[in-house]
């Protein structure tokens, strides 16, 4: 069995370059959108137990 060739320089140049971009779109978009989506749903829930929580009846403002 022959050993393995190394790996061209070039490949580990894309690698490195692909990871480092999916990094960045992953922490630098993703994550901020997910937070986002997050507040808006924790902001909704809220708003809904406060407004299941008032008494028929009652003047809403």
């Amino acid at each position: 069995m022959k050993p393995k060739p190394p790996v061209p320089k070039w490949r580990w140049g894309v690698w490195y370059t692909t990871l480092a971009a999916a990094l960045v779109l992953f922490y630098g978009l993703f994550t901020p959108f997910w937070f986002g989506l997050r507040v808006l749903a924790w902001i909704a829930e809220f708003r809904s137990r406060r407004r299941a929580g008032r008494r028929p009846g009652t003047a809403s403002s």
